[in-house]
């Protein structure tokens, strides 16, 4: 099993303003006080905790891959309504609650750029979201899209190449999948999944002030390439580099360039 580089802690720390960002998404998936709802890469359980306390007379289950994440959730947010499942969610199929099509809506946030990474695995992440919906019932998310992060991405590779990793082995390393509106809805599309909306927003996001994690938390993903002794320099260099760009001189706050991409769509 891969290694879980999750931590609820890490997380609020390094993007815990990525749940406070969800005012459209949320609007889209519209919670009625008896939906039954399955939330997709839930995380640490904060924004499903929220829907939960809307769909009071509901059920809302939250999958994620991260055992660190669904411990802290099952132990901070579980209630009558609110329940959470270790599970990775590229094999949805292999949790038979999730895919019996029982579910009025599916729901992920700020997860489906790491669970569609894969190639492989997004044709059938798709096909077993139709397969958990029931007939009319709606999936409704906000990823990354294409351009997010853009100013992280070419820090990284620039700084594993000067650390002597291959073009192709640093470009590997990237964690994410971040597709146009066009392309997302082809795999909606051919998921049997009708697309009522797909659209693509830049924006600038604050990050947090008082973050501890300097690096963002990106000694566990892109730097794993590279040995262990060296991968305190790479950070520090993927650092140095972004901060003179994402400053704001004016009063010293970070922002980064996020680019959303959010859709709605509807089993047939």
């Amino acid at each position: 099993m891969a290694k879980d580089h999750w931590s609820a802690n890490k997380y609020s720390s390094a993007a815990g303003f990525v749940p406070k960002l969800t005012t459209k998404v949320i609007s889209y998936l519209d919670v009625q006080p008896n939906d039954r709802i399955l939330d997709l890469g839930c995380g640490d359980g904060v924004l499903t905790t929220q829907i939960a306390q809307t769909a009071s007379q509901g059920e809302v289950l939250g999958l994620d891959a991260s055992e660190s994440f669904i411990k802290s959730a099952q132990q901070q947010y579980a209630s009558s309504n609110c329940t959470f499942k270790h599970q990775d969610c590229t094999k949805l199929d292999q949790c038979a609650e999730a895919v019996d099509g029982s579910w009025d809506k599916v729901f992920s946030n700020a997860a489906m750029h790491w669970i569609l990474r894969n190639p492989d695995i997004r044709t059938p992440y798709f096909d077993n979201v139709n397969k958990a919906l029931k007939p009319a019932g709606k999936f409704v998310f906000e990823m990354g899209g294409n351009g997010n992060v853009a100013e992280v991405q070419a820090a990284a590779t620039a700084a594993l190449l000067h650390a002597g990793v291959p073009l192709e082995k640093a470009r590997a390393a990237n964690p994410w999948f971040f597709p146009s509106t066009e392309h997302m809805s082809g795999l909606l599309s051919n998921a049997e999944l009708e697309v009522e909306l797909c659209e693509h927003e830049y924006r600038s996001t604050k990050l947090t002030a008082d973050t501890d994690d300097k690096s963002g938390g990106l000694e566990g993903w892109f730097i794993e390439v590279v040995p262990e002794d060296r991968q305190g320099g790479v950070v520090k260099e993927i650092c140095d580099v972004l901060t003179p760009i994402m400053t704001r001189h004016e009063d010293g706050s970070k922002w980064m360039g996020y680019t959303r991409l959010r859709a709605v769509a509807r089993k047939k």
